[in-house]
């Protein structure tokens, strides 16, 4: 690296060699101890606010110095910090810890400047111009150091308004949309710094591609890991969930892996064997993504309506990621739920019992699930993964009801004579309510919460008296990606199996 950046001043001494530069230095650090700080600075973040608009940069009588770096750092963390509080409605909790994190940006914008402006450019008698490349690195990088204050002040205050005011709803919008509507800001950003780069720089074009690189990885980083995300909300209790939601982001420690490994040993361990001569049902939920409760609440009420309404008390599970069930539901990860499918398939009578397995998220265009509890890290169950632990687990009879965005693509790779899948969309659109604001899904509760606990033990039934409604409910609503169109394959196989354990349940009743 040294050598490179040796190689690249000896190549801007030629260059300022052979042709006259006429650029003002701006007011340097050695500036007069009695100049007036506050005039300065009002200098330069006027320009900040000049460039951030794409106008092209004034370099004169700019002032750099270390002071004003540690006061640009300074303002942009606490602007940052309180503009970030204001995006939460309600209580939150404030984590210092993140103060550690998230400096990947700042060191790439240094690296940049001094990349793009590695000599500076001085003329005899320092006579001002209007050329709008930077005077030297120090310059560069306090003038882009206040641009990105600024930039950030701008989106975060957007941000701030558009969610009090209500218009920041994202669940009534496609996950396609969802995604470009969140990288549209930092996409934004990075071009309106990338044309001051350019600006004010030698413009070799190289230099540039390798800065545009190293901020767009810095920032992707930033946003992927929620490395500054130093706010986090805090949900009283409710009758609905009387886990304890006071924590939005739970600090992941050992002492928790170690409880959440007993716990899901002490779950699987109580799970009630088959009863010879009688069709039982095993009831398996699935909730992966734990940013939001709503997922919580569909898998904690289908379990409900599993256990009362098919007999499945002592034979239900529920894997759950959310802060609030942190030390009560085991983790829904790929292998707790491997493992749950194996140990369930030990304690039922695999060529004669039923299992049901809910599964409720956010979905892809591609059917992926969402899942993850920052900063716990989990990978994504694929249709595929699941018919693989089915299979390996001799589970013969199935049914299978996955509540996300696009499901329909489960559908296919699931289906078969012994199997029931039912999904809350087709593959080509979005489900509904399955946003933050949100008890439960538009599928769940027309599907589970009103036909299934209320009206019939039939899932072919439920979900045929469920669709007109969810489509009622989605126009009412304002979906605009069209009817979600809730998907059902049934096998033959599985048809018979669950009208035997339907007339079981009737004559318990």
């Amino acid at each position: 690296m040294t050598e490179f950046l040796s190689a690249n001043s000896a190549a801007h001494s030629s260059e300022s060699e052979e042709e006259v530069l006429p650029l003002t230095p701006a007011t340097t650090s050695t500036q007069d101890p009695g100049d007036n700080h506050a005039i300065a600075l009002r200098r330069l973040l006027v320009e900040a606010m000049r460039v951030s608009m794409c106008l092209k940069p004034r370099w004169q009588g700019l002032p750099a110095s270390p002071w004003l770096i540690a006061l640009l750092m300074s303002f942009y963390l606490c602007c940052h910090i309180g503009l970030q509080r204001l995006m939460f409605v309600g209580w939150a909790r404030f984590y210092w810890q993140v103060l550690a994190s998230g400096w990947l940006e700042f060191a790439a914008l240094a690296w940049g400047c001094y990349c793009l402006r590695p000599v500076s450019i001085l003329t005899p008698g320092n006579h001002a111009t209007s050329d709008s490349r930077a005077p030297d690195a120090a310059h560069f990088f306090v003038l882009a150091l206040a641009q990105m204050l600024v930039l950030n002040v701008v989106i975060c205050t957007i941000g701030a308004l558009l969610i009090h005011m209500g218009w920041y709803d994202l669940s009534k919008l496609s996950m396609r949309m969802q995604w470009l509507v969140y990288l549209v800001p930092p996409v934004v950003v990075l071009f309106i710094q990338c044309l001051f780069f350019w600006r004010a720089s030698d413009r070799r074009v190289l230099a540039m591609l390798s800065v545009v690189i190293a901020m767009a990885v810095a920032g992707g980083l930033g946003i992927s890991t929620n490395a500054t995300q130093f706010w986090y909300p805090v949900q009283e209790k409710t009758e609905k969930n009387e886990e304890d939601t006071e924590v939005k982001s739970p600090e992941i420690t050992q002492e928790i892996f170690e409880e959440q490994a007993l716990l899901l040993n002490q779950k699987l361990e109580a799970l009630q064997p088959h009863r010879p001569g009688i069709i039982d049902l095993y009831s398996l939920s699935f909730a992966p993504y734990g940013e939001e409760n709503v997922f919580l609440n569909e898998t904690s009420m289908v379990t409900q309506v599993m256990a009362k309404r098919f007999d499945a008390e002592g034979r239900s599970l529920q894997l759950v990621n959310n802060p609030g069930t942190i030390h009560s539901l085991p983790w829904a990860t790929p292998l707790n739920l491997q493992r749950a499918i194996q140990q369930m398939a030990k304690r039922m009578d695999v060529n004669e019992d039923i299992l049901f397995l809910h599964m409720s998220s956010h979905g892809a265009s591609d059917g992926e699930l969402s899942a993850g509890m920052w900063p716990l890290s989990v990978k994504s169950v694929t249709p595929d993964d699941l018919k693989k632990w089915l299979d390996e687990a001799g589970i013969k009879y199935r049914v299978i009801s996955i509540s996300a965005c696009f499901a329909g693509n489960w559908v296919a790779p699931l289906s078969d004579a012994k199997s029931l899948v039912m999904t809350a969309s087709d593959a080509d659109h979005t489900s509904y309510g399955c946003g933050s604001k949100s008890d439960l899904t538009f599928f769940g509760r027309a599907m589970y919460d009103e036909q299934l606990r209320n009206t019939t033990l039939s899932f072919e039934a439920a979900h045929a008296a469920a669709r007109p409604i969810i489509k009622q409910r989605e126009e009412e609503a304002g979906k605009s990606d069209g009817y979600s169109n809730p998907q059902i394959a049934v096998g033959e196989e599985i048809r018979g199996r669950l009208k035997l354990l339907e007339q079981r349940l009737q004559v318990q009743k």
